[in-house]
């Protein structure tokens, strides 16, 4: 991708949106979305979410800090001839009035947020009461989450937040965060992705690619002759976490599916 702003836009995030497509279309359908809806998807990506939703009919915009997805998300609408509205943000200042969403999506995007009080804040303030919240998060503990600890050796520490994003994958830390705003949690349900791969080293290979915030760190770790051991630990992890499914391993990304209604204020 050209011209990346954010890790976010370096490496092939875009492969991996490709798989997290199903927990996209789980968000969609338990939002419910009528034609008329008007939607707000948070952290689009390349706009999974929102384009599944503007395929229901609703009005969509999608929103997101990385313009280098953002131009991908504007390709995938022109292909298939729909309509959204893709915005540059940042999730702790979404560019929404206050209350004038229907729906709001966030499919593994809001977690990210540096400060988690403060993003749910946003999704309540652009929320019309009445409106369905659906977000799909990491569980903690699981392979994803799990993998930072082991990249945690070799990349620098994220910047300072409020909590892991793994947090809104937790169903009690989660209500916890969303009901001071007005945001009754109605429903979780755990989901699982697992793409597959012939061996150990080809999936190593794919969360790497896909992972920007490693990618941007390549150089430095193999001028520091550290880089195969990255390869190295990883695929030790892969090996631990994985699934045989037949011939393959099966990755198992899972994550929790919540659902939300905004109360009055």
């Amino acid at each position: 991708m050209s011209n990346p702003a954010t890790t976010w836009g370096v490496g092939d995030y875009p492969l991996m949106a490709q798989h997290l497509r199903p927990a996209a279309l789980a968000a969609v359908e338990a939002a419910a979305i009528s034609p008329g809806d008007r939607v707000v998807d948070v952290a689009t990506g390349t706009g999974n979410a929102a384009l599944l939703a503007a395929e229901r009919g609703g009005k969509v915009i999608g929103v997101d800090f990385e313009p280098a997805l953002l131009r991908l998300a504007e390709e995938r609408t022109r292909s298939a001839g729909i309509e959204v509205g893709w915005v540059w943000g940042d999730l702790e200042a979404l560019p929404v009035p206050d209350h004038s969403a229907d729906v709001v999506l966030s499919v593994f995007g809001v977690m990210y947020a540096s400060d988690h009080v403060i993003a749910a804040r946003e999704l309540a303030r652009i929320a019309a009461p009445g409106a369905r919240v659906v977000l799909a998060s990491w569980v903690p503990g699981s392979l994803m989450p799990a993998m930072g600890q082991i990249l945690s050796d070799y990349l620098p520490p994220p910047p300072a937040g409020s909590g892991p994003p793994s947090r809104w994958g937790d169903s009690v830390a989660l209500a916890t965060l969303l009901e001071p705003h007005q945001l009754r949690v109605t429903a979780t349900v755990p989901g699982r992705i697992t793409p597959r791969f012939s061996a150990a080293s080809d999936a190593a290979d794919f969360l790497i690619r896909t992972a920007g915030h490693v990618v941007s760190e390549q150089d430095r770790l193999i001028a520091d002759d550290r880089w195969d051991d990255l390869h190295q630990d990883l695929c030790r992890f892969i090996e631990q976490r994985a699934e045989r499914c037949g011939n393959d391993l099966g990755l198992p990304l899972d994550y929790l599916l919540a659902s939300a209604i905004r109360t009055p204020d």
